[in-house]
């Protein structure tokens, strides 16, 4: 039995398959369903779970190279909401994309995280070191 760390066994699964410079998405609430790529809905209830709250579960075990957000986030929230999404990624490299280009950057991760996030644009793309 599993005493620590990441318990969901979806999500164990998942990070068990992304090797180096492979990506994970990890969505808010409203991010449109990727029949290609696999989708672990961890949503329950509105910002339960948050993206950062996921982001800060997996960097333990999980060797994060670079982020890619949607540059959109910076001004479609407000500052106390943005700095509690970015507190997760401190120290992580941040490319800025439009949301457009994040987009088509999903079909190419190996899955998706899907979470009650209620950030606007505040989907996130993980790449491995």
């Amino acid at each position: 039995m599993i005493k620590t760390g990441i318990l969901n066994p979806a999500v164990l699964d998942l990070l068990a398959r992304v090797r180096h410079t492979n990506t994970l998405v990890i969505s808010d609430r409203g991010f449109p369903f990727w029949p290609e790529i696999e989708t672990v809905d961890l949503s329950v209830v509105d910002d339960l779970p948050t993206v950062a709250q996921i982001v800060a579960a997996l960097r333990p075990n999980f060797v994060i190279g670079r982020v890619f957000a949607a540059e959109e986030a910076m001004t479609a929230n407000s500052p106390e909401k943005l700095a509690r999404h970015l507190a997760a990624l401190e120290g992580l490299p941040l490319t800025y994309l439009s949301h457009a280009e994040l987009k088509q950057r999903v079909p190419a991760a190996i899955g998706l995280i899907r979470t009650g996030d209620t950030t606007q644009y505040g989907n996130l793309i993980l790449e491995s070191a």
